[in-house]
């Protein structure tokens, strides 16, 4: 297939840029989602292993969809998802099932590597397939730029995989964030130090020094898509441990930094950072061959957004810790139970703290000052059933592209800044620059593999 059928231009990315220009909120012009001639939603899945198999059974848990077709590069997955769905047509390779299928779907959810994420859902999008996106959104900032801007352009009901978004913990935490419980909030510190994380998905690297020849129910080529050529080798890349690969994951702050964050950003309607600097473990960083290969195993990365009515000053930090980087004691000691949450968001504002566990209901701080605040209840929200409804016509996603994706830039821009370590990155949303650091600008976007990009992408 010809490149240019699946590729973008850096020039259409450049004339698109600017309708996101800093402090410029995306602005929703696509009419609902409609019916289709059957009265469901006729749904393609790609990418039904792992992840992929979960959000596969989300989407026929649904009585208003129909899947008509599944796609995975792997063919033992491939294989088991068609025993489950025996009349859905199967593909190895999503260019096929787009052309073959364009006229039969409407939507398509895409759970696949983080690399792939862009290729995928821009080529669907431009057929103005509506798309569920596992989160993050895509490997490179200026990729979620253009993402967001085609999803606004093209009309498309979107929804980024953050399904905790949907549930009534974090909907209870951002309205408490908007009522002003805490008062004007003067700092926040997201942490996510799950217990086992580092030894079972970040791997220490480097590449292993001779690869393997990929076993037969797997598509290598394929499942490389954009990436750099790189030889198979088992246990390393495919099925799981991608995420700690350069080439491939964006990290962990990329990956469940989606999460964590999301409620904080709703609640304080925030916008493009001012700057980002990162702290990262020693041994990573004295490691010329860990640093070309792997993310670190852990980072503390902190963040300056402008202010606004709902913060304390003009401006206001937002701190990231995973591995071996924890929050301050003095803040974990701000929560009062037995265990401070492993993954978490801690507000401290000028009238007490709001922690969020992930997953959980949220708690004001002090607890005997709030003793008799409500905290807000919420019905369970299915943040898969929503997208279908939205694709039906009816009320927007919690998690939609235009309200995801400046979110995702600012978290990606942390990945930038782990490249970079000790440096603070300044950042014009705006004109997509980070000032006076060009040697940071190749890490806002990367250069496609042979038979996947144009000359200018």
């Amino acid at each position: 297939m010809a490149d240019q059928n699946y590729s973008c231009t850096r020039r259409k990315f450049i004339q698109t840029a600017a309708v996101a220009a800093v402090g410029a909120p995306f602005i929703i012009r696509c009419s609902p989602g409609g019916r289709s001639p059957n009265g469901r939603l006729n749904h393609a899945c790609i990418g039904v292993g792992g992840m992929g198999w979960h959000d596969l059974h989300k989407f026929m848990e649904d009585p208003n969809v129909q899947i008509v077709a599944i796609c995975d590069v792997d063919t033992d997955y491939l294989q088991k998802a068609s025993e489950v769905l025996p009349d859905a047509r199967k593909y190895t390779d999503w260019r096929e099932l787009l052309d073959r299928e364009a006229k039969n779907i409407d939507s398509v959810n895409i759970t696949v590597p983080d690399h792939n994420h862009f290729i995928i859902a821009w080529n669907f999008i431009r057929k103005k397939k509506h798309v569920y996106l596992q989160k993050p959104m895509c490997h490179d900032v200026e990729e979620v730029r253009l993402l967001t801007e085609a999803a606004v352009r093209y009309g498309v009901i979107t929804q980024l995989g953050t399904q905790f978004a949907s549930r009534p913990g974090d909907r209870a935490g951002v309205k408490l964030i908007r009522d002003g419980a805490i008062g004007r909030v003067k700092h926040a510190y997201l942490c996510s130090n799950r217990p086992g994380a580092v030894e079972n998905y970040r791997l220490p690297g480097p590449r292993p020094p001779r690869g393997m020849t990929a076993p037969s129910n797997l598509d290598w080529d394929l499942w490389l898509g954009t990436a750099p050529e790189r030889e198979y080798s088992p246990e390393i890349y495919h099925p799981v441990k991608w995420r700690a690969w350069l080439d491939f994951g964006t990290g962990w702050s990329g990956d469940i930094g989606c999460h964590i964050f999301d409620a904080v950003w709703k609640g304080l309607d925030m916008k493009a950072p001012l700057s980002v600097v990162a702290e990262v473990q020693e041994s990573w960083k004295n490691s010329p061959e860990r640093r070309a290969d792997v993310w670190p195993q852990g980072d503390h990365i902190t963040w300056m957004f402008p202010g606004n009515d709902r913060t304390d000053s003009d401006t206001f930090p937002v701190e990231w810790f995973d591995g071996e980087f924890y929050p301050p004691a003095e803040i974990m000691n701000l929560y009062g139970g037995d265990e401070y949450p492993a993954e978490s968001a801690m507000l401290v504002g000028t009238e007490g703290a709001l922690l969020i566990p992930h997953g959980d209901m949220p708690v004001l701080l002090p607890e005997e000052k709030f003793a008799s605040y409500p905290v807000p209840e919420f019905d369970p929200g299915n943040h898969y059933h929503s997208f279908v409804v939205a694709c039906l016509g009816g009320p927007k996603t919690e998690s939609h592209f235009a309200q995801t994706g400046p979110m995702t830039e600012a978290i990606l821009l942390g990945t930038v800044a782990v490249r970079l370590p000790g440096t603070v990155l300044e950042w014009n949303s705006g004109t997509m620059q980070i000032t006076g650091h060009p040697d940071a600008r190749k890490y806002l976007r990367r250069t496609y593999r042979k038979g996947w990009k144009t000359k200018d992408f």
